[in-house]
């Protein structure tokens, strides 16, 4: 199938999601945009062409997205995340509502900020998003243009508190070095609304 579409296979180096993603990144070949999708996960019919319009009709934005679908093992629709610009601004101290799969990035963009850090391995998107923030704006759509497939198994929701004090680690490294010992404030409730809000989902899924 790769070689059908003319597709380059990356080998994976097998030392993480980050790592794996950034191999791909160093074969970059012409190519303007990244978006990436877990092998569970969905791109909705026309999701990507969707993004991709977004971005070549802001020539400032750097980062474009989309809603996004919950949906059990067997494809049936859970719950729909598209807080739309609500997301970019809750991002720096709120939840993560802006969606891995169902991003598309301008990969000028993305290399200047080193690619995904290796160190991390739940919020390497949330780092990632927080740092593209000084080199353009974020744009988005609250139409749904991917589907994550919410397993119990999967790496972030059976490691959910794990991944939540990843994430407050990332977000209060991104803080006014004055406003860090402050964070546990909203970070605590966040986290509690997260953690009640994931089990709603595994509830139905």
């Amino acid at each position: 199938m790769a070689a059908t579409f003319g597709a380059v296979i990356v080998d994976d180096p097998k030392t993480g999601i980050s790592a794996a993603i950034n191999c791909g990144l160093t074969v970059r070949d012409g190519e303007r945009y990244y978006a990436w999708i877990g092998d569970d996960d969905l791109f909705r019919p026309g999701g990507l062409l969707r993004l991709q319009r977004l971005l070549d009709q802001n020539a400032s934005a750097v980062l474009a997205f989309g809603g996004c679908e919950y949906i059990d093992p067997t494809g049936k629709k859970l719950a729909t995340s598209n807080a739309g610009a609500l997301a970019t601004f809750l991002l720096a101290w709120g939840p993560d509502l802006i969606p891995h799969p169902g991003t598309m990035i301008r990969l000028d963009a993305l290399e200047a900020i080193g690619g995904f850090d290796v160190t991390l391995k739940y919020a390497m998107d949330l780092d990632a998003f927080l740092k593209l923030r000084s080199h353009g704006k974020f744009i988005s759509t609250r139409v749904p243009v991917s589907a994550f497939r919410w397993h119990p198994d999967s790496l972030t929701v059976a490691n959910r508190l794990n991944s939540s004090l990843e994430s407050e680690a990332v977000k209060r490294r991104h803080l006014p070095a004055r406003l860090r010992p402050l964070s546990p404030l909203w970070n605590y409730p966040i986290r509690w609304a997260s953690a009640f809000a994931a089990r709603r989902v595994s509830a139905q899924a």
